[in-house]
């Protein structure tokens, strides 16, 4: 093989693993790296060293068996992350490995190519099967949040909150963003004591607490995990916020009444790219005249959401199965298709909270890691969670995903106009 870069060569390969067929494809897609600096070894033996960055930036990868050749080969960049869930392969940096593959995205989108295709198909049926039926929603919900809140608990701070935090600047705890978060999404919505307020999308009951305890307002709030019902049930009886806190454990297309204003932080990357125009005229129906809604979403970059449709991702084939996202015009237009009828009227990008938050949440992971241990999880899943968190940051860093509020209202919304002197 040659290779045409000033710091790139090949070297021997490692005479203590198997010989694998697969071994020169991958040689062939990662040698063609220019931004950053990757060394891959064998063993000992290097057989690549690729990239034009100073040696500080080096990154280092390790093939520990030879199946990860063929994880590779056969499927392409979700075979990669199965890959290192076996342990086999290893890095110095997993956070900058994902990040340099992001940077070389249009060369190593190769990695999907070649015999990668023919797993797409199966994966995409089995992406379907997922889909957001009301049935299978349940089950796709409880394939994640129900692992147990003891598991979440040695990551997520005080709040419970699941989501991107707000940042004052990068010294504040993961509570207090989280906090700030919460309070941000409250004075977006105007909320005050006589509102009733509709949220899609309990979580552990953080930002219900919140509001009610803040604001004075009534919420209802929905959830179809089991496991986050009980815990929110729990956190609305300790802080006695019974009389304005109502739980429910309802799918959202079956709830009925119409509230002043509706809040989802983060769910609806759960419901699929079929299901987002029933999602807001749904919302749409719960809201009375002149309503609002915040929306809090990932999204994906504008250029890849066409082929990711396409596609199955490591997130959903292990970690949100049937879920999806979609970018931010998407969410504006099916938003303001007719039978929803929602008009954009506010929008804030937060997508250096969100790489932090998840900076944030790997840190607290490694730290509770013998809590973690204990709770009898297997090092694959262990392995699976690192490399999630660390995909989802590097994304975020690399902006292939975003994160955004998405204020809405719907026809008859009196928006208030700040006077200039």
């Amino acid at each position: 093989m040659t290779i045409n870069n000033d710091h790139s060569r090949v070297i021997g390969a490692d005479k203590n693993l198997p010989f694998s067929v697969w071994r020169p494809r991958i040689l062939t897609v990662l040698s063609k790296i220019t931004v950053g600096r990757l060394k891959l070894y064998e063993g000992k033996t290097q057989l690549l060293d690729v990239g034009s960055a100073p040696e500080q930036e080096l990154i280092t990868v390790t093939i520990v068996s030879s199946k990860a050749y063929q994880s590779m080969a056969l499927g392409g960049s979700l075979g990669a992350a199965e890959a290192y869930m076996d342990g086999d392969w290893a890095c110095s940096d997993l956070l900058a490995t994902l990040e340099l593959f992001l940077k070389n995205r249009d060369v190593l989108g190769n990695l999907d190519g070649g015999w990668a295709v023919f797993k797409k198909p199966m994966l995409r049926v089995q992406h379907w099967l997922n889909r957001d039926t009301p049935a299978q929603s349940k089950r796709n919900i409880a394939a994640h949040y129900d692992l147990g809140n003891r598991f979440f608990e040695q990551f997520l701070d005080h709040t419970m909150m699941y989501s991107s935090g707000y940042f004052q600047d990068a010294t504040q705890s993961m509570g207090e963003a989280s906090e700030q978060k919460m309070d941000l999404i409250c004075q977006k919505l105007k909320l005050s004591a006589s509102d009733h307020l509709l949220e899609i999308g309990t979580g552990w009951g953080g930002f219900a607490c919140f509001a009610a305890r803040n604001y004075g307002c009534r919420v209802t709030t929905t959830t179809i995990s089991k496991a986050q019902f009980e815990k929110a049930k729990a956190r609305v009886e300790a802080a006695c916020l019974e009389d304005q806190v109502t739980l429910l454990q309802s799918d959202y297309r079956s709830l009925e009444g119409r509230y002043d204003k509706l809040v989802s932080i983060e769910m609806i990357e759960a419901v699929g790219l079929d299901y987002l125009p029933q999602f807001f005229e749904v919302c749409a129906s719960l809201l009375k005249p002149g309503g609002s809604m915040l929306l809090q979403a990932i999204t994906i970059a504008e250029e890849q959401f066409e082929s990711a449709k396409r596609s199955v991702d490591f997130i959903q084939r292990y970690i949100f199965p049937g879920g999806a996202l979609a970018s931010v015009k998407a969410l504006v237009a099916v938003s303001a298709a007719d039978r929803a009828g929602f008009r954009l009227y506010g929008l804030e990008d937060l997508t250096p909270h969100y790489a932090l938050t998840m900076a944030r949440w790997r840190d607290a992971f490694e730290a509770n890691l013998g809590e973690i241990q204990a709770l009898g999880l297997s090092e694959t899943f262990l392995r699976m969670w690192r490399y999630y968190f660390c995909y989802c940051e590097a994304g975020f860093r690399q902006r292939a995903i975003g994160c955004v509020h998405m204020q809405l209202h719907l026809p008859g919304f009196q928006l208030e106009v700040a006077a200039h002197d």
